[in-house]
């Protein structure tokens, strides 16, 4: 789902005090780890993944893998934070100004 740089911005916004609610560890992407995603997002729409110590870009790899495998968007990425979002059609949490 592609979504306008305006919604993007508004989402970066309300992301801003979110605490990482999926911590991706040593052994990077599995399927617990897109599991809890799903959830997350499915509850909350938009989430916080905070990477382990890996570099640049294992973090990148992960992220598209991540970003494929939920079907959500990439509002940002900065260090080892990764910001998703990703719209519950059938229970929308987050409202859009525009």
């Amino acid at each position: 789902m592609e979504i306008t740089a305006s919604r993007k911005k508004q989402l970066r916004r309300k992301a801003h005090h979110l605490k990482p609610a999926v911590l991706i560890g040593q052994k990077g992407l599995t399927p617990a780890v897109v599991a809890a995603v799903e959830e997350g997002l499915s509850h909350h729409e938009l989430i916080k993944v905070r990477f382990g110590g890996c570099d640049r870009g294992e973090r990148d790899r992960i992220a598209s893998s991540l970003i494929g495998a939920t079907d959500a968007t990439s509002v940002q990425q900065i260090g080892f934070t990764l910001t998703l979002f990703r719209r519950n059609e059938e229970h929308p949490k987050i409202r859009f100004a525009d």
